[in-house]
């Protein structure tokens, strides 16, 4: 039993196992002149990883009495959760190593960090759960105040620290008043008890503490507020990091939740998730207008763009789900390549974040500047790049679900956001005579931002089979 158990989740012990040899091997030899090796090494670890559990195979595998499950909708977020944190790994060697923050704890806290995302995604039970959540964000606290020598890295990770330890008590008292109600902690036990759509107040209340815990890793208003700082504050590579596999992970686990152990009381947590989505998309459009930083916006932006992603999940269908997974998939891949641009923004060798130092950048580097405005377009939702089709598809799916008003409010706030884009773009191509920008000349940077775009463009023909995998990663999640 235990052994079928452990075949269950090979890809995890894999990761766990080589992070931990990695660790004891670089305390006792060379420690940071291994940094280079275990950054290639760990992501080269992930992308196998990510490719075996792509081509694993179909059906629905549960280890430890149901407290872990292995379906299509757990693979497809695993695939995604590997695919960006080796990404990121790879873009972020030349920045750490030039500031001397290559140190071989990083690439070792962010697999350690992706073994919670993938338990996360595959949380069959509240204490799973809270397990894979806490593995995540203790790494995540680590890595936010990697550069010990800057007060607003510092800050960054006591603010991270602090309001994450408030979310997980939110979500720990969410999570007792769960089981005290529901008599169980694992998910498929807590659906039983509101078969017929009736639900008690007090799992309610608990269902509302558990949603308010998850908001937060999410950066869902009202719990957005450690965002724009912590993204400021990081290192860039660790702020590349967290718009992406934390955030595809956060979102995988709310639907997971929200559907497997509260799939019967849809109409109770609907309402919810829709206020969430609409304020996240506002906030997020209208605070990024006053942002020189560009960091900040990315920040403001990420926190507008999980309020469409709640959108595909506050439909409460398959549909939803299936919307909210293609819009994450196209997110991720926006992200990664706008943020290597940003890890090229150079004067003097020290990194710059003033978007107004981009004025006239295309008449220097006009291939990554056109790079640059493809992803820029594609995160407004400008058609007919990728990042409208992801738009598309979860503004249809809050229709669809009854709930037009969301959708038209997502429309309103995405032509908002659009103005925040634009102005950068408006800088590179027409902007003020300024000093002039240097570019990081980087072959892994200037590849990733190209191959993003190149995606964000080629991508509207089929989408790389995203939608198909996609929709079947839905299908197994609410059968």
């Amino acid at each position: 039993m235990i052994q079928a158990d452990l075949s269950v989740i090979i890809p995890e012990i894999v990761l766990a196992v080589f992070a931990m040899f990695a660790l004891l091997g670089a305390a006792y030899t060379g420690k940071d002149r291994l940094g280079p090796a275990l950054v290639w090494a760990t992501s080269a670890l992930m992308l196998i990883l990510a490719f075996f559990i792509a081509t694993r195979g179909g059906g629905t595998n549960v280890a430890f009495g149901g407290m872990f499950v292995d379906d299509g909708f757990a693979r497809f977020s695993k695939v995604i959760i590997l695919i960006s944190a080796a990404a990121v790994l790879l873009m972020s060697q030349d920045y750490m190593a030039r500031r001397g923050l290559l140190r071989f704890e990083y690439p070792l806290l962010v697999a350690l960090a992706a073994v919670g995302m993938m338990m996360m995604v595959s949380a069959g039970d509240l204490m799973s759960l809270y397990m894979g959540l806490e593995l995540q964000s203790l790494a995540l606290y680590v890595v936010a105040a990697l550069r010990r020598d800057s007060v607003k890295s510092t800050e960054a990770g006591l603010k991270y620290f602090v309001l994450g330890a408030l979310s997980s008590g939110l979500l720990l008292y969410g999570a007792s008043l769960v089981y005290g109600y529901a008599g169980t902690t694992l998910f498929s036990g807590i659906i039983q008890t509101a078969q017929h759509g009736e639900v008690s107040l007090g799992l309610l209340f608990g269902l509302i503490f558990v949603i308010s815990g998850l908001a937060f890793k999410v950066s869902a208003v009202p719990f957005h507020m450690w965002t724009p700082d912590v993204y400021e504050g990081s290192p860039t590579p660790v702020t590349a990091f967290f718009a992406t596999a934390p955030k595809m992970a956060a979102m995988g686990l709310f639907a997971r939740v929200l559907h497997d152990a509260f799939g019967h009381a849809v109409a109770d947590w609907q309402q919810v998730i829709a206020l969430l989505a609409v304020l996240s998309m506002f906030l997020g459009a209208v605070a990024a207008i006053g942002q020189r930083d560009i960091k900040r916006l990315m920040a403001y932006s990420s926190i507008a763009h999980m309020g469409f992603a709640l959108m595909g999940l506050a439909a409460g269908t398959e549909f939803g789900v299936q919307a909210m997974l293609i819009y994450m998939a196209i997110y991720v891949t926006m992200n990664i390549g706008t943020f290597a641009f940003i890890l090229m923004m150079e004067k003097d060798g020290r990194p710059v974040t003033d978007i107004t130092s981009l004025n006239l950048y295309a008449r220097r580097e006009p291939g990554r500047a056109l790079a640059m405005l493809v992803l820029l377009f594609s995160l407004a939702g400008v058609p007919p790049m990728l990042g409208f089709f992801g738009k598309f598809y979860v503004l249809r799916a809050a229709y669809d679900g009854g709930l037009a008003w969301l959708a038209v409010a997502g429309v309103i706030a995405s032509v908002i956001g659009a103005f925040y884009y634009l102005r950068i773009v408006y800088y590179m191509y027409f902007g003020e005579e300024g000093d002039e920008l240097e570019t990081n000349s980087s072959p892994v940077l200037w590849g990733f931002l190209m191959a993003s775009a190149a995606v964000t463009l080629l991508g509207i023909i089929n989408m790389f089979g995203v939608e198909g995998a996609a929709a079947a990663a839905a299908a197994t999640l609410l059968n």
